[in-house]
């Protein structure tokens, strides 16, 4: 048995108003299955089924009858669905009756008009349609419609249908009437009906006199033709008739030409209102575009636009052309437009790819992506002169390129990949103030934001540029991908010039500043000017370094080919070549100036005053100093007090385990002290490394390559420990454990936490942090406590499991590869008899 189908549901009609007899076009859903399944069409209440003619499931069309509701739902019923409903409503407008002679702005059809001057004639039985053919009082009944339908089917209670039946009329309208009212009806439908067929009869009787004078007349005209012979005589009666005849046809036409005048121009209001109707999208397009183009509405003018171009791109009608080359006109002013938006510096990576996109659809000439590139590396390159001229003209202090307002480069990258994956933002670059910062320094961390901030996007467009990302499904279809693919092969050498000429401009900007002399001389005047600048110490160098490397880093997660940045990396190894060399010429120097200090007397703690002098001037002993405190805790614990107590027990002294128990006390709270101070001085910056390092140049977890070996974040995390191994070990070599162990125990926490934090990870993800964990449990596995066992296995297991054995082998290769690169490094952590080094 086949599923009941949906009821009707009309969801539009057009036009929304009209006049009686309007032909509109009903659309909706579940219309019918075809014209037999459509068994009902009501609009304002009037059976439209004598002009409905079905066309589709969600379409009819039909004409508006002489409803008498003004205003209606239109109601559609099919024998599938039964009776529907309908989200719209038609109005029925009734136009005032105009009079043939008065002034319209349409021409009235004249046959609706009753012009007859003697009301008292016959008419026509069919020239009126009475409200109420059986002249009594209507009484309608409460019978549904929906149950007279089923009692009468293919039937319609309206006199005026084809299908009319008198039993439905009846029920319908006189339901209530009774025996003598519907006698009286009787008798009054046959008067009416006896009426009809007099009144052809009735017409000849009421004018029979007036044919009678006729007839008289012409038989006397005949007579008296006949008589005289007269007939074409000038001057006699006929023609005088005939002249009286021609006046009366002139008067007439006199008459009725002001008339018939009005009619033709209003056939011609008519037909130029139904065309400004019929092509008002033309007409009104200019208008349109202008107000889109204010509002920024960019893709409905493109829209509108294309769709212009189709209809009326190639018409002959000059009215047309007039308008469309108007709105050409408004379309050429949105391309100015929009390719001066494009070429405004600065705008974002999105903006540029939609303008570009715009100006594609719009058919622009030229190739507007490349001219946006092309602009984009020439604000670029003024953007690094700039903040080099500024340094040089006014210095450091209040310098604001552009109004940027953005962290240090290094500082941004850390922010960036924490936000990136939900994290915490707790990465800051060292705090310097301006003013105790060379300006040397503040301008190569200046120029890094400026190249790390621009040169991604820039790279990143181009790449949109060659892949055809940049346009839509209309700049596909027009061919304007393969354009942009074949003019991109062909603008490679190029760009790559750009690139190399960002980078020279990078690495001479920078030389300029620190290795002055490395430059030609007929460019010093262009990229040098630091003469009088402060000398920079090794320890500034170390952090220009930094800042230099991770530029270079962020600029390699890029993808840009290494031979572009070679040059970047020619600088950093000059760099630390002058770092070393300034350090060794300022330490030479230092040591040459001990013996004006040194004075050779010891005081009662074995000490010179120049030691004294170093160890209360330099801020970098402090936790050296804990370290020796801490050395002497363990000495009095161990050895001093248990001597004491020996003595005490010795010479027979009572009493004093309670002062040998408080004193212990007191030097174990002296001890955890100094012990958690010094761990939190050593542990906390290399926990808080791990994470920018972890992030640095955009890595993601979920999107990364396959792993080549342990990443340089925890090389230098590794570095880092075995620098507090050197400290602690000078110091006392009973310390390295249990400062190591809390230490690794730190480190491991951070690790855990951070893998933790992240959402998903990639296979390759995966198993790159399953390598970077192993490495560092196993490198420090001689310090491993049993919280920090823990911690290594909670982090492991929330990482995916290796099940491909080749991942397993992979991951065993690249452990030995790395215990096998760094086993000089790692070598202080294995036990030895090595005894520490006393300073």
């Amino acid at each position: 048995m086949s599923k009941a189908r949906p009821p009707p549901l009309v969801t539009g009609i057009s036009p929304k108003e009209g006049p009686a007899w309007t032909k509109v076009t009903i659309r909706g859903e579940n219309l019918g299955t075809g014209p037999a399944d459509l068994v009902g069409l009501s609009i304002c209440g009037h059976n439209c089924m004598l002009t409905a003619e079905w066309m589709s499931a969600s379409k009819i069309v039909c004409r508006v009858g002489p409803a008498k509701d003004d205003k209606g739902e239109i109601i559609v019923t099919t024998k599938s669905g039964g009776p529907g409903t309908s989200t719209v409503s038609f109005k029925l407008l009734r136009p005032e009756r105009i009079g043939i002679l008065e002034q319209s702005a349409v021409w009235v059809d004249e046959v609706n008009y009753d012009m007859r001057t003697n009301r008292n004639k016959g008419i026509s039985p069919f020239s009126l349609r009475p409200s109420n053919p059986l002249g009594i009082e209507m009484d309608k009944g409460k019978a549904a419609q929906k149950d007279l339908e089923q009692i009468f089917p293919g039937m319609s209670g309206d006199f005026t249908s084809e299908n009319f039946s008198a039993s439905w009329y009846l029920i319908e309208n006189h339901s209530g009437s009774s025996f003598e009212q519907l006698k009286v009806a009787a008798n009054n439908l046959k008067k009416h009906a006896s009426k009809k067929n007099e009144g052809s009869m009735a017409s000849v009787k009421g004018g029979l006199s007036t044919f009678f004078e006729a007839q008289d007349a012409l038989a006397a005209i005949h007579q008296r033709l006949e008589s005289d012979g007269t007939e074409k005589v000038e001057g006699s009666m006929t023609r005088r008739l005939e002249n009286i005849l021609n006046r009366a046809s002139d008067t007439a036409d006199t008459l009725f030409q002001e008339v018939l005048g009005r009619k033709d121009k209003a056939d011609s209001t008519r037909n130029a209102l139904n065309v400004l109707q019929r092509f008002k999208f033309l007409f009104n397009l200019p208008l349109n575009i202008e107000r889109n183009i204010q509002k920024g509405d960019y893709d409905v003018v493109i829209n509108d636009y294309e769709k212009a171009k189709s209809l009326f791109g190639n018409t002959e009608v000059a009215v047309f052309k007039k308008v469309y080359a108007e709105v050409e006109t408004r379309i050429e002013a949105l391309r100015n437009l929009l390719l001066e938006k494009l070429l405004q510096t600065p705008s974002t990576l999105h903006d540029q790819k939609r303008y570009i996109r715009y100006l594609s659809d719009l058919h622009a000439p030229g190739d507007p992506a490349w001219q946006c590139i092309y602009a984009q590396h020439k604000w670029i390159l003024q953007l690094m002169q700039n903040c080099r001229n500024e340094f040089i003209s006014v210095g450091a202090g209040g310098l604001d390129l552009e109004g940027d307002t953005r962290p240090a480069a290094l500082g941004r990258l850390g922010q960036s990949s924490s936000l990136k994956r939900g994290g915490s933002m707790h990465y800051q670059r060292p705090s310097t103030r301006l003013f105790e910062t060379p300006q040397q320094v503040q301008f190569v961390e200046k120029l890094s934001d400026v190249v790390i901030g621009q040169l991604p996007n820039f790279w990143k467009l181009w790449i949109s540029y060659v892949n055809g990302s940049l346009f839509s499904e209309t700049g596909e279809k027009s061919g304007h991908v393969e354009k942009s693919k074949k003019n991109a092969r062909q603008r490679q050498n190029d760009f790559k010039k750009m690139i190399e000429e960002l980078t020279n401009r990078l690495v001479k900007l920078i030389r300029g500043a620190l290795l002055p002399t490395t430059l030609p001389r007929g460019e010093l005047n262009v990229y040098g000017g630091w003469e009088d600048k402060t000398e920079l110490t090794g320890a500034w160098f170390t952090q220009i370094i930094h800042t230099v490397r991770g530029c270079h880093e962020a600029l390699s997660t890029l993808e840009i080919p290494n031979d572009l940045l070679q040059v970047i990396q020619d600088l950093l190894l000059e760099l630390r070549v002058h770092c070393l060399m300034v350090t060794l010429l300022h330490t030479s120097e230092d040591v040459k100036r001990l013996a004006e200090k040194e004075d050779w007397v010891v005081d009662n703690e074995g000490i010179t005053s120049l030691v004294r002098t170093c160890y209360d001037s330099t801020k970098q002993c402090s936790e050296q100093r804990l370290l020796i405190i801490l050395s002497n805790c363990q000495y009095l614990e161990r050895r001093t007090f248990l001597n004491l107590a020996d003595h005490f027990e010795k010479h027979g002294l009572t009493g004093t385990e309670k002062i040998n128990r408080a004193s212990v006390d007191a030097v174990r709270e002296l001890d955890g002290n100094l012990f958690e101070a010094y761990i939190e001085r050593r542990a906390d910056p290399i926990a808080g490394s791990l994470e920018p390092g972890m992030y640095a140049g955009y890595f993601d977890w979920r999107d990364c390559q396959t792993p080549t070996g342990v990443r340089n974040y925890l090389k230098e995390a590794l570095v880092n420990i075995i620098a507090v191994h050197a400290e602690v070990f000078t110091v006392s070599k009973d310390l390295v454990p249990r400062v190591l162990s809390r230490i690794v125990e730190s480190v491991a926490d951070e690790m855990c936490r951070l893998m933790q934090c992240v959402s998903s990870f990639s296979k390759n993800g995966a198993l790159q942090a399953r390598l970077e964990l192993c490495a560092l449990r196993d490198a420090m596995a001689a310090y491993l406590n049993p919280e920090s066992k823990t911690i290594f296995k909670q982090a492991l297991d929330s990482l995916p499991q290796l099940h491909s054995g080749a991942d397993k082998k992979l991951l065993e290769e690249l452990l030995n590869k790395f215990k096998s690169s760094m086993q000089l490094q790692l070598t202080c952590f294995q036990p030895s008899n090595v005894q520490p080094v006393k300073r």
